[in-house]
């Protein structure tokens, strides 16, 4: 998109990373080690809300980095998002929260930077073009100084050094974009009106939004090539939409194109470069063709914790805190062998809480596996050190429980609706029923407890998931025979194993957001890990549609039925 009415630029001012050149490496590292901080450095209360949130897109990643402590895996395989736009995303107009996530961010940018690179192709070529035509240049980014002047001393072999005019950085500038301070200090330097004159080319909603709060030309780098659906999403009416560009370029050489309508001349170009492609497309999971396989639900049980609600935090510190009497308890000898584990990360995760009495840091950080599924890697088959395991593990909840979150906001309002469409709800989780019963009376004020027709806890039965006394004794206090049309929803391997294992229909919720290939990794379906889910939901709005297309599929052969048969 290229308007022919732009003012012909006096200065172009760009962003740094993701215009200029390439840190997505380091970028991405700082970024995710910054993100399990969010607790220690009181930023979580400081998160937006979902009703806070600016777009969907926003809203789905502030609730996964919430829940998580990461950023969404679609995220960091795309890698199309700055630094800054996620913090906008999760703090929104609240300065100081921005402050102190930026502080952090440079602490771990500093272990990573170092790695650059020209952001397209032939950068440096165009960039003197300009220079040329008389156009101060400049760079205006969050980056510190630090690190600007370094990676400016090492891209395209310190060939840059002399290009630009000026430079500003995050700590020079009175406040980090979005303020347009940053703009406003680099037109004083020049003795210039901050105006339409001014151009400054980035490649994130935050540059676009300091830009128009300066008043000065806004131009979307679009490195990331997203399509017109993104823009309009990234862009919706209200006060984003303030923020729209005042146009869009590909590439340097659309730049070009926009700065000749602008000047209404043409001039001499560097030689044209063969045009980018968008990176690849993560690989989803595929639920919808199951739909037609899958048997409309009588009853549908769920999973708690990770499922229904997000107890991450008290869990993985209750594991941990019981991980360090693994030898008092008599488990560090009960531990499973590298051969008998599914595989070999499940290996590395048993040898790492062998020599070390604790989680692997990364298993923590990840925040993706259950206690269930934790200890089934551990203990295996070895039920008695299991029952000893989730006893150590009962006992150091207490001292963390308390707090359980909707796991998406919307939950309430699909169970609700459930209820109407007419299933039986249910839930089966191993968390001891003192605990499970606190959590339930908490969560959005007591307005879940009766959403439930039955719940069967991890001590209501002698064995618990992966095993299948508690979905059988739910049957039994149902007064119901197990099959297809029973429905068990749960987010971890243990849930799908005592799902088949019952002959029930397994939905395994993807709520970790693992891809296809990781799915197919803890679900290989060989002989001796057979278990596999009848179907994979990722979020609770997929959840219910395929249960609404299940039921509507029933409904409408029922009335064929019916039809053809009084006809």
């Amino acid at each position: 998109m290229a308007h022919k009415h732009l003012a012909p630029p006096v200065l172009i001012l760009f962003d740094w990373h993701g215009t200029l050149v390439n840190t997505h490496d380091a970028m991405y590292l700082a970024i995710e080690d910054m993100l399990p901080q969010l607790e220690e450095l009181d930023l979580v209360k400081h998160l937006l809300s979902d009703e806070q949130a600016q777009t969907e897109d926003d809203a789905k990643l502030v609730r996964y980095i919430r829940i998580f402590r990461h950023l969404h895996p679609q995220v960091l395989a795309e890698r199309r998002i700055s630094r800054t736009d996620i913090f906008d995303a999760l703090f929104g107009d609240n300065e100081a929260a921005q402050m102190v996530a930026h502080h952090a961010y440079n602490k771990a940018y500093r272990e990573h930077f170092g790695d650059v690179s020209p952001f397209q192709k032939g950068i440096y070529d165009y960039l003197m073009c300009l220079k040329n035509l008389g156009i101060k240049l400049g760079i205006m980014t969050n980056r510190n100084r630090e690190f600007l002047s370094h990676e400016l001393s090492i891209v395209d072999n310190g060939k840059w050094q002399n290009l630009f005019d000026i430079s500003l950085c995050g700590n020079e500038a009175r406040r980090y974009k979005p303020a347009p301070d940053g703009i406003e200090q680099i037109a004083a330097h020049f003795s210039i009106p901050v105006d339409t004159s001014i151009w400054y080319v980035g490649d994130s909603v935050t540059d676009m939004m300091t830009a128009k709060q300066s008043n000065v030309t806004s131009i979307f780098y679009n490195g990331a090539l997203w399509n017109t659906d993104w823009f309009q999403r990234m862009f919706p009416a209200g006060k984003r939409s303030q923020s729209k560009p005042d146009a869009i370029v590909d590439d340097f050489e659309h730049l070009l194109d926009t700065i000749e309508l602008a000047r209404k001349q043409t001039f001499n170009r560097p030689p044209k470069l063969p045009p980018r492609h968008p990176p690849p497309v993560r690989e989803e999971p595929d639920w919808h063709p199951a739909i037609a396989n899958l048997t409309p639900p009588k009853i549908i049980l769920f999973d708690w914790h990770a499922t229904l609600v997000d107890t991450l935090d008290a869990m993985y510190h209750a594991v941990d805190d019981m991980l360090k009497e693994l030898n008092t308890m008599g488990l560090l000898q009960e531990l499973s062998t590298a051969e008998q584990c599914k595989s070999p990360e499940d290996a590395n995760l048993v040898s790492y809480v062998r020599e070390n009495l604790t989680l692997h840091p990364r298993i923590k950080l990840d925040r993706k596996i259950s206690r269930t599924d934790i200890f089934e890697v551990l203990f295996g088959d070895n039920e008695g050190a299991k029952s000893v395991a989730h006893q150590g593990f009962t006992k150091h909840y207490r001292n963390h429980f308390g707090t359980a979150l909707p796991f998406e906001p919307k939950v309430r309002l699909v169970l609700e609706a459930l209820r109407i469409l007419g299933p039986t709800l249910g839930v089966i989780t191993n968390r001891d029923r003192e605990f499970f019963i606190q959590e339930l009376q908490t969560v959005e004020n007591g307005t879940w407890t009766a959403l439930f027709d039955i719940d069967i806890c991890g001590d209501d039965t002698v064995k618990r998931k992966p095993h299948t006394d508690q979905i059988i004794k739910a049957a039994e206090k149902l007064d119901y025979t197990l099959g297809p049309d029973v429905w068990y929803v749960g987010d971890s391997t243990t849930d799908v194993i005592a799902a088949k294992r019952a002959k029930i229909t397994s939905v395994f919720f993807n709520g970790a957001q693992w891809d296809q290939p990781w799915l197919n990794k803890i679900f290989p379906g060989s002989q001796r890990f057979p278990y596999k889910p009848d179907v994979v939901v990722n979020d609770f709005s997929e959840f219910w549609a395929m249960t609404l297309a299940c039921i509507n599929k029933q409904n409408r052969e029922a009335y064929k039925y019916n039809a053809a048969n009084t006809g």
